[in-house]
């Protein structure tokens, strides 16, 4: 009978033992969400400039052109102002210049530059006057050469007095004395006959051409204005001639 009685005296004392450890056991608490990391630094701007030229005279143009990143606003200095993230613009400047363009945006601010060296324009090149009526005179006007005791026009003069005609066309206000001149062979009053048939055959071939005889005086020298001394054919040929002079 005790024996019973101790049995279920033990199983009572397991069972409330069992109940008060059960009892004193606290729940596993739940760890903590992690934090959440810091938002990222705003990023750095970023900007560039560029220029189409760096040297220039003055009034010459030049095209800035310039880009950027991570930046809200712009300004390009001097004389530019506010400018959009990205785009171009023309200058004229009359001096040498730094252009500097300034980005700022939530991360900070950046700059470019561009220098621009004006220079002063060579001077213009002096006028060239305009060729007088004598220097024209000069170069245009051609004298007419004859064979030995002759005072016919031959084809050579031909072709000179036509640019000689082409001049007096061109110059209506000009006059001209025709000069006969003979070489040293023969008399002076034999020359002087000569020179004045050369001189008259002159004329008249002109006066051919369309120029009025009014223009043209003739004169005879014979030998005695000679273009050259020597004594040969070389310079007596120089010597044969009608030489035109600009009427005053």
């Amino acid at each position: 009978m005790w024996t019973r009685s101790y049995g279920k005296a033990a199983i009572l004392a397991l069972f409330a033992i069992a109940i008060v450890s059960a009892g004193c056991k606290h729940p596993q608490a739940t760890p903590p969400a992690p934090a959440a990391p810091p938002p990222a630094a705003p990023a750095q701007p970023t900007v560039t400039l560029q220029s189409s030229s760096t040297m220039i005279q003055q009034g010459q143009q030049v095209t800035l052109t310039w880009s950027s990143t991570n930046a809200t606003d712009l300004t390009l200095a001097p004389d530019v102002g506010t400018v959009a993230p990205a785009g171009t613009t023309t200058v004229s400047p009359q001096d040498s210049v730094t252009y500097t363009i300034t980005a700022t945006g939530p991360g900070g601010s950046a700059t470019a530059s561009v220098r621009i060296t004006v220079s002063t324009p060579p001077p213009p090149p002096p006028a060239v006057a305009a060729p007088t009526i004598e220097e024209l005179f000069t170069q245009q006007v051609q004298d007419a050469y004859f064979d030995y005791d002759k005072a016919e026009i031959r084809d050579d003069a031909r072709g000179a007095l036509r640019k000689t005609a082409q001049f007096l066309s061109d110059h209506p206000e000009v006059k001209v004395v025709i000069e006969g001149h003979c070489d040293e062979r023969g008399s002076t009053e034999y020359n002087l006959v000569l020179g004045d048939r050369r001189a008259a055959a002159v004329k008249e071939f002109l006066v051919s051409l369309g120029i009025s005889a009014d223009r043209m005086n003739t004169v005879s020298y014979g030998k005695e204005k000679p273009f050259c001394t020597e004594h040969d054919e070389s310079c007596w040929q120089q010597n044969r001639r009608g030489h035109f002079i600009l009427a005053k």
